[in-house]
């Protein structure tokens, strides 16, 4: 029954975080990628991004594209070799991040809108837990 409640959330936050994203026309897996690229000291390879979430390469690019197109991220030579490709975030990038950081907040007050402080406090520490309790992951 948790396994199912959890799931059930899930989605809730899935669909809640869409709807907050799509005003700023940007899709979820598209703000994962912007904010895994910002998180670089600097500029990653598309590797990088693809290993740091747990992707494909070719998922990588799809998104890259879309964002490039957006004007969002951009790619740049390394300056080391000829051969690698940088994504670089675009101050247009940082913007949308800012807004997304704001739409998530939104999102996440929805949810925990029917919760007393208290009650946010208590689902903070076991959710801690619960994500202490996991695996190493970079997503």
């Amino acid at each position: 029954m948790l396994a199912e409640q959890l799931l059930r959330l899930t989605r809730r936050l899935h669909r809640i975080q869409s709807r907050q994203l799509e005003p700023i026309g940007i899709t979820p897996a598209q703000f994962r990628l912007l904010r895994t690229v910002a998180s670089y000291d600097a500029a990653p390879r598309m590797a990088d991004l693809a290993q740091r979430l747990d992707v494909v390469p070719r998922a990588v690019t799809t998104l890259v594209d879309a964002l490039e197109a957006s004007g969002r991220v951009r790619r740049a030579p390394d300056p080391d070799s000829r051969r690698v490709v940088r994504i670089e975030i675009t101050d247009e990038g940082r913007a949308t991040l800012r807004s997304l950081r704001n739409a998530r907040r939104a999102a996440a007050e929805e949810i925990l809108a029917p919760l007393t402080a208290g009650q946010r406090e208590v689902l903070g520490e076991l959710l801690s837990a619960l994500v202490d309790g996991m695996p190493e992951r970079h997503c």
